[in-house]
């Protein structure tokens, strides 16, 4: 699946446009390598997803093509929230 469709579907971002912006500035890796919005998700990839301020680490644990709001979170797990300091 791709990479801005994963974060549309799973609800990490709220719309595809957003997720490919954030995906084309260089600001999600996938098991460490830079992504592009167009790059391939599979289930135990590790996405670095970069929100401002914010370093959020997720595992990815299903891959569907559309899900209730309620069963997105579901799609993955958070490893890792943690706050960045810019000095």
């Amino acid at each position: 699946m791709r990479l801005d469709k994963f974060l549309k579907v799973s609800r990490l971002i709220k719309r595809r446009t957003l997720a490919k912006e954030v995906a084309d500035q260089g600001r999600i890796t996938i098991n460490g390598q830079q992504a592009k919005a167009s790059s391939n998700v599979k289930i135990g990839d590790e996405l670095v997803v970069r929100f401002g301020q914010r370093l959020v680490t997720v595992k990815v644990e299903n891959l569907q093509e559309n899900t209730r709001k309620e069963d997105a979170a579901g799609m993955y797990s958070v490893l890792k929230d943690e706050r960045i300091n810019q000095e």
